[in-house]
């Protein structure tokens, strides 16, 4: 017989970068008398991460809950970003319906696509709220028409089309079924959770608790974080783990917790329905074990996740600088730290090479594997890191690669330019629309290695106006060569500190990455050649002195500031011959072989 949870529901919020996910749950926590007002603790939650809250976006999933008199709402926060689609995929088994926050003047937009698509696959039930509805140049109707037309091209069955559309504004602490509205409360926001979303059922009381989420802790160890899918687990009972077949030894759960506002609260027991963290099991967890009752393995079917498509080389940084800005420098300090990465980020594989001092790292793109080297850099490492590679796979004979789906929002003014420079990376046009102001959307299919550096020359081509998002489709063909970076290298051929004398000789000849008196090494790139090859030079240069003064030409040196080089921008620019140094001071690129002499007797 069939039993249901009134007292509970369980919703993932979807929603594209900044368009207020993080806001909307500080409100809802706040709101619903959660946590006080005011607090230290109540600002941006979901983003606990320092990146995150640089960059705005979110990495890692989380839990929360708030609690209304009539039942506790377990919420789970989803990034938004392709690269993080094995979070995505996890996080949705866990709820029965999600909220789809939309920015009422951006439209839903290419992220938002790719994790409405997941979540639709697994037919949870969907609300809309579009949000930022004080905005000045808030389009809501056409917004909600885009919406509409995204469902009717994502929807499987006419169930999908059947959603309530709410209005507000995060920020402001509202939420209306009035698109007119300008004040309020998320009164109508909690009430429509709990009329629309599904509450948690079962079909039988057998325990089956399925992980979908690892932590990890230096003093519990491996956290397994998941939904008790049917029946109630206790602490102390026994209990055995199933996965693909192979069942575990009888163990038993030593501490088990739920999520209550921000925190974890240690409880004796949780039923069917509930979200909760586990530890002090024996067995090792992983992502897709269903925890069961002894002699009942009911494994419960989970979303696979999406295979590693690019890769780097992590290696010991062998520059002539290294031991001076950072503190962790050895392999075994790296390989310890990587280790660690791979307990929670599933995504993520690691790999030995021939070389003890260097590690292959993949992962699902270049932000996924940029956003672990940053950590790593903050956290004290100092690495070197290779140029990304896309992961080849052999099928039936055949040389396949990795493909992925490309949508860019841009003006009209830059079709043109965009369309020829994806032409160029083997991109086949699939769709173009026409949306409102003068701007135009393209989906591409397009080999993943197509898309190493381009996001760096989107960014300058469309002025910093274009909106862009990829997922990763499948390994089809081999498209053919494509070519590299157009412009070559200025390298250094001496050790010094740069000088402006020189710098400004050289401002010729391309651009620079470096300013007077930053620290060079033979073999460091300082800027990028106006040309195809690269050049040596020497960016040490001093003025030769003398006693007499030439009026006018020994004034200061007027030089254009360089360009800022961060990891992102590094992993775009590089080639197979170059590579990253990474310290918690400084990004820096040099040659793979320092001296000019080694690099003519290495040249292909």
């Amino acid at each position: 017989m069939k039993k249901q949870r009134s007292d509970l529901r369980n919703i993932a919020i979807i929603a594209h970068v900044d368009h207020g996910k993080t806001t909307l749950v500080d409100e809802m926590l706040k709101q619903s008398g959660t946590i006080i007002p005011g607090s230290s603790s109540v600002d941006r939650i979901m983003d606990s991460g320092d990146i995150e809250k640089e960059r705005g976006i979110t990495i890692l999933a989380k839990n929360t809950s708030v609690k209304l008199p009539e039942a506790k709402i377990n919420i789970v926060d989803t990034p938004g970003h392709m690269d993080f689609g094995g979070e995505v995929e996890r996080t949705l088994q866990m709820v029965e319906g999600f909220l789809l926050l939309v920015d009422a003047a951006e439209g839903p937009l290419p992220g938002t696509r790719f994790v409405l698509q997941k979540a639709l696959l697994l037919d949870l039930k969907p609300i809309v709220l579009i949000n930022k509805i004080d905005r000045k140049d808030s389009e809501i109707d056409r917004v909600e028409e885009e919406i509409h037309n995204l469902f009717l091209d994502l929807a499987h069955h006419e169930d999908h089309l059947e959603f309530p559309i709410l209005y507000g504004s995060s920020k402001l602490g509202f939420v209306s079924k009035d698109k007119n509205a300008t004040s309020g409360d998320l009164k109508p926001l909690f009430d429509t959770i709990l009329k629309h979303i599904p509450a948690p059922s079962q079909e039988d009381s057998k325990l089956r608790l399925l992980i979908t989420n690892l932590d990890y802790s230096d003093y519990l160890g491996v956290i397994g974080i998941g939904k008790v899918v049917s029946g109630t687990v206790k602490v102390g009972s026994e209990i055995i783990c199933c996965k693909k077949g192979y069942e575990s030894k009888p163990t038993k759960i030593t501490q088990l917790y739920e999520f209550e506002g921000v925190s974890r609260k240690e409880i004796d027991s949780a039923k069917y329905g509930d979200i909760v963290a586990v530890s002090g099991v024996d067995e090792k967890l992983s992502i897709g074990t269903t925890i069961c009752n002894v002699g009942h393995p009911l494994p419960v079917p989970y979303v696979e996740i999406d295979e590693p498509t690019l890769s780097v080389y992590i290696s010991v940084n062998s520059s002539p600088f290294s031991g001076k800005e950072g503190k962790l420098l050895t392999s075994r300090q790296i390989r310890a730290r990587l280790e660690k990465e791979l307990k929670t980020n599933v995504a993520l594989r690691v790999e030995d090479t021939d070389s003890a001092e260097k590690f292959k790292v993949s992962g699902r793109g270049q932000l996924h594997l940029g956003i672990l080297i940053e950590n790593m850099r903050r956290e004290g490492f100092e690495l070197e890191v290779s140029a990304p590679e896309v992961i080849y796979k052999t099928i039936d004979g055949k040389k396949h690669e990795p493909v992925e789906l490309l949508t860019v929002n841009i003006n009209k003014e830059h079709q043109g330019d965009i369309i020829k420079m994806l032409g160029e990376r083997k991109g086949l046009m699939q769709k173009i629309e026409t949306l409102e102001n003068e701007r135009v959307g393209l989906v591409f299919k397009i080999p993943a290695r197509g898309l190493i550096g381009f996001r760096s020359q989107f960014v300058i081509m469309t002025q910093g106006t274009g909106l862009i998002g990829s997922q990763f489709v499948d390994y089809q063909p081999y498209f053919g060569k494509i070519a590299g970076r157009r412009k070559g290298s200025l390298n250094s051929i001496e050790n010094g500190n740069a000088t402006a004398y020189a710098l400004d000789l050289l401002q010729s000849r391309g651009t620079l990455f470096v300013k007077p008196t930053t620290k060079i090494y033979e073999g460091m790139i300082v800027g990028e050649h106006t040309r195809e090859n690269d050049l040596d030079v020497n960016p040490t240069k001093k003025k030769k002195l003398t006693n007499m003064r030439a009026s006018g030409s020994d004034d200061e040196a007027m030089l254009a500031p360089p360009r800022e080089i961060n990891l992102e921008a590094a992993l775009d620019w590089i080639n197979s011959d170059e590579l990253i140094e990474v310290t918690p001071k400084s990004i820096r690129l040099r040659k793979k072989y320092l001296k000019a002499v080694d690099r003519k007797r290495n040249k292909k």
